[in-house]
């Protein structure tokens, strides 16, 4: 069976109660404009193309537990963030608004939660 069409992987969304100030997060931190923003969707495209992010309003989000907790909410995906200075990059996120999680399983990664409480990680670009 042929595929229809051209699909092509465009956006990953994430819902949170709040998508404006969790577009504002991933913008600061990633440095991507925010090229759409309504109540309760927008979208931050990569400047140098590639898939964007997008944020999307659930009235009932809850946070992810992590790490995982048997019968607690579980993450359904994170994001990786390469940097090229582990420290720095995790400084930066702080000052961002996210949070250094205290569960870290791996020495040349930072797990962080964004305001919403989703984990992500950053990592070394080697």
């Amino acid at each position: 069976m042929s595929r229809p069409g051209n699909p092509s992987f465009t956006t990953v969304n994430v819902g949170a109660a709040d998508p404006r100030a969790l577009a504002t997060f991933w913008s600061a931190l990633l440095g991507w404009p925010i090229a759409v923003a309504e109540d309760d969707w927008c979208v931050l495209r990569d400047p140098a193309g590639g898939v964007g992010v997008s944020f999307q309003h659930e009235p009932g989000h809850t946070a992810p537990t992590w790490p995982p907790v048997e019968g607690e909410q579980q993450m359904m995906m994170h994001l990786e963030i390469s940097v090229d200075d582990l420290d720095a990059g995790v400084a930066f996120a702080v000052a961002c608004g996210a949070t250094v999680a205290d569960h870290q399983p791996q020495d040349d990664v930072r797990v962080c939660l964004d305001p919403a409480g989703h984990p992500f990680c950053l990592w070394l670009l080697r």
